[in-house]
């Protein structure tokens, strides 16, 4: 689908808008292991159903995002894809 959507259109498709959108970042006052964990399972259960993830893992590889899920993926998860180490 990437080489249909042209810039970042692929966001508007994406099934993490609306409320589920918190799922996807830690809050502001940080969290406990166990509360990343099950904030990411949640996350990626809706990632899961996206029908634009792989547009979106693309688009966080590609700019190296040290933040949140995104296609489907954590931070350590998208460090291993680039290679990069914790």
């Amino acid at each position: 689908m990437a080489a249909e959507l042209t810039c970042r259109q692929w966001e508007a498709m994406a099934a993490c808008r609306g409320p589920h959108s918190g799922e996807f970042f830690p809050p502001i006052r940080g969290e406990r292991r166990d509360e990343k964990q099950s904030r990411e399972v949640r996350a990626k259960a809706v990632c899961s159903r996206c029908q634009v993830m792989n547009d979106c893992l693309d688009y966080a590889v590609g700019i190296r995002e040290v933040h949140g899920v995104w296609g489907g993926t954590n931070e350590r998860e998208r460090r291993a894809l680039l290679g990069m180490s914790a």
